[in-house]
């Protein structure tokens, strides 16, 4: 059985007012392509399909196109979506009832009976074959918000959804749940409920996939892109609350491709194009898997083409005249105007610009580029440079003339010249 493991597609996102329609389409034709090409039997999409809660009715579209253009060229393809952080659950659920009657299955929240306990039914779904076969089951856990995890340790010989618990294991194999923390051990608690449901019903040769939408802990983020789950880094999980018996683990929300705790199981496939100027120098890619019966045999990354090319220049941030030098020296290259690169410009100052952007523009004239972002930086501060914290009997004594020098030298690393100095005083004057 084949599986390919995407996430976090972001449809409808947009950067710095750029739309990226054009090139999540792109992708989308190559993933059909893709899937058709490899023969493969189960799609995995792990959360963060929409860029926000609210999507507009063109990205909605883009989605559900792609599903059922999916789901009539590969028949048998099971299709699992979850929910990611940035997902509205319900939204996302919504036309359930439709995409079910074309093989797709989506979890986009932790259900409850009336009794309160978790409907696990819910999230361990069979993967079948081309033959219709059970050939493994999945646990599909969506991004947990902490009212969706259980509260309660489970009694024991039973979880505490009621469920049986799985035969006797040494201690060893049980999945390590996270200490101190009810929200963390509430989450490994319920991967523990689903896999001993998964465990009661897979037979003999049939695997255990889990997918999940989570930060693991020593996970690498993504500047500029990746929304925190939980503002510290609270939300981190350990690989240990994956049972020894999964066979794969297939993560969502990181966007930089990456096996967790040195596991070659427990994956982020990571985007599939960049959705940041820092992402410029990712692998984008889908992960195809290969199960071999009970286990996972090979992973093979299958690298995304990027329709559009994201360019930082220069690669370092450098003074304006070294910048205006590398941009005049790119070649044109011709395009239609939503494949052109995006530009993002790295500028180093040591005193403000103010022509800074129409120089950038000048230079840029009749380059077949879109300037998305200009960054300006400082030259970083001496060691030695004093940086003592002030009272607020201090503070209470600044005039706002020694708060502007201040602020100047701690971003430029100088003082301020006498022009900007006049021209602040002037500023500050009454009636101004």
């Amino acid at each position: 059985m084949r599986l390919l493991h995407t996430s976090d597609w972001h449809l409808g996102q947009s950067l710095h007012n750029f739309d990226r329609a054009y090139e999540h389409q792109c992708f989308l034709d190559w993933l059909l392509d893709t899937i058709v090409a490899r023969q493969v039997d189960a799609l995995l999409i792990a959360g963060d399909v929409f860029d926000n809660a609210n999507p507009s009715a063109a990205s909605q579209h883009q989605l559900y196109r792609f599903l059922r253009q999916a789901s009539e060229r590969v028949p048998h393809l099971n299709l699992i979506v979850i929910a990611g952080n940035h997902d509205s659950p319900g939204r996302l659920e919504a036309p359930g009832p439709l995409l079910e009657t074309h093989g797709t299955r989506v979890v986009g929240q932790v259900r409850r009976g009336a009794d309160g306990e978790i409907d696990l039914e819910q999230l361990v779904l069979p993967l079948t074959d081309r033959d219709g076969a059970v050939r493994a089951w999945c646990l599909a856990v969506p991004f947990l918000r902490p009212g969706d995890v259980p509260r309660a340790a489970p009694a024991s010989g039973t979880t505490a959804s009621g469920a049986d618990a799985p035969s006797e294991q040494e201690p060893e194999q049980e999945p390590q749940a996270p200490a101190g923390d009810p929200y963390l051990a509430g989450i490994a608690l319920l991967y523990q409920q689903a896999l001993a449901l998964a465990e009661a019903r897979r037979q003999p040769g049939q695997a255990i996939v889990a997918m999940g939408h989570c930060h693991m802990v020593d996970g690498q983020m993504s500047d500029q892109s990746e929304r925190r789950i939980v503002i510290g880094g609270t939300e981190m999980l350990p690989a240990g609350i994956f049972g020894p018996t999964i066979a794969y683990a297939a993560l969502g929300h990181l966007h930089l491709a990456q096996a967790v705790g040195k596991q070659r199981h427990i994956r982020y496939c990571g985007s599939p194009i960049p959705l940041s100027f820092a992402e410029t120098g990712y692998q984008h890619q889908v992960l195809l898997i290969e199960m071999e019966g009970e286990q996972a045999g090979a992973i093979t990354p299958l690298p995304a083409p990027r329709a559009v090319p994201l360019l930082r220049v220069p690669a370092r941030p450098a003074p304006l005249a070294h910048v205006l030098e590398e941009l005049a020296a790119l070649a044109p290259a011709p395009a239609e105007p939503h494949a052109q690169p995006l530009l993002e410009v790295r500028v180093l100052l040591e005193a403000p610009e103010p022509g800074l952007r129409a120089r950038i523009e000048a230079a840029l004239e009749g380059k077949a580029v879109r300037l998305a972002k200009i960054e300006t930086s400082s030259p970083v501060r001496q060691p030695g440079q004093p940086d003592n914290a002030m009272t607020l009997e201090q503070l209470a004594q600044l005039k706002p003339d020694d708060i502007f020098k201040r602020l100047y030298a701690q971003k430029f690393g100088n003082d301020a010249p006498a022009d900007q100095l006049s021209a602040f005083a002037e500023l500050m004057l009454p009636g101004a």
